[in-house]
């Protein structure tokens, strides 16, 4: 039986979106084979998706607001909840925001209270617009203003507000405007300041600097004073785009000599960046350069801090957009350097926005180009991809060699691509060689690995946007795919590679194997319980958990107590926060089994070397602007595991357990992590059941692929 999900990652293109949820949806009827999918196979992929799409409805959330409000032991009135919702959502925690609404839609729908559940839906749209979740923040904010009763300062003018805060990230100018003037018709005096900054730069964005202005103009003094560098960043940016950069610069200087306050430095490296684009304004292009790495500078040394007012007021600190823009700029001046240290100062970046506190993440630090360098082997490469704008920057790292190339190929056409060859692959299509060769060609093109004894034949790859979903052993050059030509890792950052493998393997591999755990959210998984059995046998040292026994105290307990730790089981990824996506363990009665990534990070596992997630899409997790990808993965490595194999679709049982134990059994006869994954992959494809990549394919070496089994 294949291993299958619910949940999906986010901010990922549409297309790519659509092809996971296929994922799911072609997996659902039974045992994968390598024919097309049947009408029985229809049938069970109608319901699937029926799941996916039900999972932030409201009669679910209901659901689970009941369940949720069951196991409080202090239970609250549904205004309470609201009110946890709001702050918490201001303070960053969505799921959690999402977790409180939901209680307080169960008890208004229940106490039959409209204004409650009206309360609800604004509180509902508010946390899934700052989760980045758009589509979810519309529907919520219309259906907060259907409710009868809904008040009109509480709930309609926020939910207007929000829809207006949809539409400008959309890039509908136009319907944002209308929206904010809906919003101010009910707004409170307290609100309306907000609401007319957000209104100021929709207009500017429209190419309305001076109606902008004239918003601006219309907040008095004591709101101004309240909002601070919010109201002056958005005012300089209407100056500058209305032809007046000295105007517009004045007021950045006002910014970053603005009086001392908690957010002070945080501002200056806006006013920074304003510096840099009056600079770009002026056609001086290498001031503007050297202004924005004055500001990525000032970022790589601020602590992450979610701040809602950006969101209120609609003028979002895209931090990504800022690394982006310098590393865009570098790229023009050809130098490939400096565009190879900011794209790893923004991979590091957005863990940190990500995390922001809530987990200690041990991965922060920073190799240098010339320490990486240091630490290669003639034999290996390190291939990093950068997405920005319309091009894809590649770079190709050896010992002895540093290469810089840029593609033109847009973001979006890249995810359309990435996502064809997906789609090929897990519907496992015919077409396969052939969107494999597309892809190769555009990708690997420009790269060259080299033949006979200076060849590459250990690749790292750090992939960026789309191409973290993009088996790259499945790439196929005309002749064969990538796997049978070089071993293949993936890093989250050159950095973070470099960093693991610093880190020591044990010399005596004892394996701990979780694998079929029984609970009520699982599908029996028999073959994942053949799997860890099989895998168990090449151990002389073994911990061996299934069905019941595996249970997530047992695996909290013994996480740290072996080398390999081997996990065969159901895993969700939260497309709302990443750090309460889970592995789905055994019920012991007093907890239901779910690990959660936010758990993994506070646990001790520097004694392990190898972590394998045979889990559903284990692998993937939220990547966001800055590229970092969090779930499992990053939780896991920050925890102080060196290395990793997780997957990048639902796997089907058969194949994964001959791959599994192939990949094992090769490494206890000598071969490292990379290696033993490259033979397995390549012994698996040779039979004919198997031969397609959906089987061989799925899984991902992440980390340090030289890391070896003992004894």
């Amino acid at each position: 039986m294949p291993r299958r999900t619910l949940f999906e990652s986010a901010r990922r293109p549409a297309g790519l979106l659509s092809t996971l949820m296929l994922a799911v949806m072609t997996l659902a009827g039974g045992v994968a084979s390598a024919q097309p999918g049947t009408d029985a196979e229809g049938r069970q992929t109608a319901l699937a998706l029926q799941r996916v799409r039900e999972a932030t409805q409201p009669r679910t959330l209901v659901n689970e607001g009941q369940a949720l409000l069951d196991r409080d032991v202090i239970k609250l009135d549904g205004y309470a909840y609201c009110g946890q919702a709001t702050s918490l959502a201001e303070q960053g925690e969505f799921r959690q925001s999402i977790r409180a609404a939901s209680k307080a839609l169960f008890l208004g729908e229940r106490d039959k209270k409209p204004e409650l559940q009206a309360l609800a839906h604004r509180d509902l749209a508010m946390a899934y617009l700052y989760a980045g979740k758009i589509d979810e923040a519309e529907q919520y904010a219309r259906s907060a203003l259907l409710f009868p009763g809904a008040s009109p300062e509480q709930v309609l003018a926020p939910a207007h507000k929000i829809l207006g805060d949809v539409a400008a990230s959309r890039g509908n100018q136009a319907q944002a405007i209308t929206e904010y003037h809906d919003a101010l018709k009910t707004a409170s005096e307290r609100y309306r300041p907000q609401v007319l900054v957000s209104l100021a730069n929709a207009l500017n964005a429209s190419g309305q600097p001076k109606p902008a202005l004239q918003q601006l103009d219309a907040i008095g003094p004591e709101a101004r004073t309240a909002l601070g560098s919010f109201y002056l960043r958005s005012r300089a940016a209407a100056l500058l785009a209305d032809d007046q950069p000295e105007a517009a610069l004045a007021v950045y200087d006002q910014i970053a000599t603005g009086d001392q306050t908690a957010d002070s430095e945080y501002q200056r490296l806006w006013a920074l960046v304003g510096v840099g684009r009056v600079q770009l304004k002026r056609g001086d292009k290498p001031q503007a350069l050297a202004a924005f790495l004055k500001a990525t500078t000032l970022a790589n040394g601020l602590r992450a801090k979610f701040r809602s007012e950006e969101f209120r007021t609609g003028l979002f600190g895209d931090m990504q957009a800022v690394y982006d823009q310098a590393l865009a700029l570098a790229v023009e001046q050809k130098d490939f350097v400096t565009a190879w240290n900011l794209s790893e100062d923004s991979r590091s970046r957005q863990l940190l926005d990500s995390v922001r506190g809530r987990a200690n993440d041990a991965l922060g630090g920073r190799l240098s180009l010339s320490q990486l360098q240091g630490l290669l082997r003639p034999d290996e490469g390190v291939l990093e991809f950068h997405a920005v704008g319309d091009q894809l920057v590649v770079w190709m790292i050896r010992a002895n060699s540093f290469e810089g190339h840029v593609l033109a190929l847009p973001q979006a056409t890249l995810a359309r691509e990435v996502d064809d060859f997906r789609r090929s692959i897990i519907e496992r299509k015919r077409d396969v060689e052939a969107q494999g060769q597309l892809l190769y060609k555009q990708l690997m093109g420009g790269v060259k690995l080299g033949e006979g004894p200076n060849a590459t034949t250990r690749l790292f790859v750090v992939p960026h946007g789309p191409l973290h979903y993009l088996p790259f052993q499945a790439l196929y050059d005309g002749q064969g795919y990538l796997i049978a030509r070089t071993a293949v890792a993936v890093w989250p950052s050159a950095s973070v590679g470099g960093q693991l493998w610093s880190r020591p393997s044990k010399t005596v591999s004892a394996l701990l194997a979780f694998g079929n755990p029984a609970t009520q959210e699982n599908v029996p998984l028999p073959g994942a319980e053949r799997e860890v059995n099989e895998v168990s046998a090449l151990f002389k040292q073994k911990q061996v958990y299934v069905q019941r026994d595996a249970t997530k105290m047992t695996f909290k307990l013994r996480a740290n107590q072996s080398a390999v730790l081997h996990v065969a089981a159901h895993a969700e990824v939260d497309d709302v926060d990443p750090l309460f996506s889970k592995i789905l363990l055994a019920n012991d009665g007093q907890d239901r089994g779910l690990l959660e990534a936010r758990e993994v990070y506070g646990l001790d596992m520097h004694s392990v070397s190898l972590v394998t997630l045979s889990a559903c899409e284990s692998g993937l997790g939220k990547v966001l602007k800055g590229d970092e990808i969090v779930g499992f993965t990053r939780s896991f490595l920050s925890a102080g595991a060196s290395s990793m194999v997780a997957s990048l679709w639902p796997v089907a049982d058969d194949s994964t357990e001959a791959l599994m134990t192939r990949m094992y059994q090769s490494m206890s006869e000598g071969a490292d992590l990379m290696d033993a994954m490259r033979t397995a992959q390549v012994e698996v494809q040779k039979r004919s059941r198997f031969a397609h990549p959906f089987f061989w394919a799925p899984f991902n070496v992440i980390g340090n692929g030289r890391m070896q089994l003992g004894s």
